[in-house]
């Protein structure tokens, strides 16, 4: 009975490694940005590029390598745009100040035009020669 325990327990450990592997190849092939489509991870892709990267994910994963070291082989092959969380770093600091830079515009422009808005209860002011002007264009228009 030992035996037989000891032999399924043996047999199912492979099964557990290549469940591993499928589990990593998946959530990498979420984590990374197919370089054809742009917009779709490795995942959701359909493009030949996109299976070919899930094939090379699978080939690193099974040689023994970490996701960490997977995500930077690719990196370092497509550029840090590959990755969905791409590295805090000199070349990647539009990439991520981008969205706090148009934030702080917008948030300039809302100010910029709220400021510069009159109320409505508010009246312009003329000078005395805008008000003759305006004076005789209502007695012109006021005469048959």
């Amino acid at each position: 009975m030992r035996v037989l325990l000891l032999s399924l327990f043996l047999l199912s450990a492979p099964l557990h490694a290549a469940d591993d592997i499928d589990a990593r190849e998946a959530r990498l092939a979420m984590h990374l940005r197919c370089v054809v489509c742009q917009n779709q991870t490795v995942a959701e892709s359909n493009a030949p590029l996109a299976a070919d990267m899930r094939r090379e994910i699978r080939a690193q994963l099974e040689k023994g390598r970490s996701e960490a070291e997977v995500v930077a082989f690719f990196e370092q092959r497509y550029g840090s745009f590959v990755s969905y969380t791409p590295p805090f770093k000199p070349s990647t600091w539009l990439l991520w100040g981008a969205p706090f830079l148009a934030l702080a515009a917008g948030f300039a422009l809302l100010g910029a035009t709220l400021r510069n808005r009159r109320s409505p209860g508010q009246s312009m002011s003329l000078s005395d020669e805008e008000r003759q002007r305006a004076r005789r264009i209502l007695d012109e228009e006021d005469k048959p």
